[in-house]
């Protein structure tokens, strides 16, 4: 009965994480982008606010749960 209970919040889970990574917007414009935007992501044009920080804190935490999901169920099997 857990196992299956487990099963069925690790699909919502994965379902979440599967929508928030399809939403979030692209983070790079091209070749251009991945050599001048590099200093940029780790430096600079935070974006705290809004909703790109939401779907990266959904993706992180459905990640998160998902792996842990995962290896519940892996010493349960």
């Amino acid at each position: 009965m857990l196992k299956i209970f487990l099963y069925v919040v690790q699909l919502i889970v994965c379902l979440i994480l599967i929508g928030s990574v399809l939403l979030q917007p692209g983070k790079s414009a091209g070749l251009s982008g991945s050599i001048a935007g590099g200093a940029e992501q780790l430096f600079g044009k935070k974006k705290g606010k809004g909703y790109e920080a939401l779907a990266a804190k959904a993706t992180t935490v459905s990640a998160i749960l998902f792996m842990v999901l995962s290896m519940v169920l892996l010493v349960l099997q």
